[in-house]
């Protein structure tokens, strides 16, 4: 299974959603939160481009935040990543 990387915040519904999905899916994963860390904060802005959280990798893969997560499900696949 692919390693998976999610940034995240505290009190984050969007967050919440992406890690309820993930897990759904048996998909373990490394959560990095950003919530007091503004060095953490800082590398997931230099890793995705973006400053909003949740921010997710699968494998080498930026998949983005909690709606592409979901489109990537939706379209069917989001399994063959996690599986790859």
């Amino acid at each position: 299974m692919s390693e998976v990387t999610i940034y995240t915040s505290a009190l984050c519904g969007y967050c919440a959603r992406a890690k309820k999905l993930l897990e759904s899916k048996g998909a373990a994963y490394n959560e990095i939160d950003v919530t007091f860390s503004g060095g953490k904060r800082r590398e997931m802005v230099e890793r995705a481009g973006r400053t909003s959280v949740p921010q997710i990798w699968i494998g080498d893969t930026h998949v983005g935040g909690s709606d592409d997560l979901a489109a990537l499900d939706a379209s069917g696949k989001l399994d063959d990543m996690l599986a790859a």
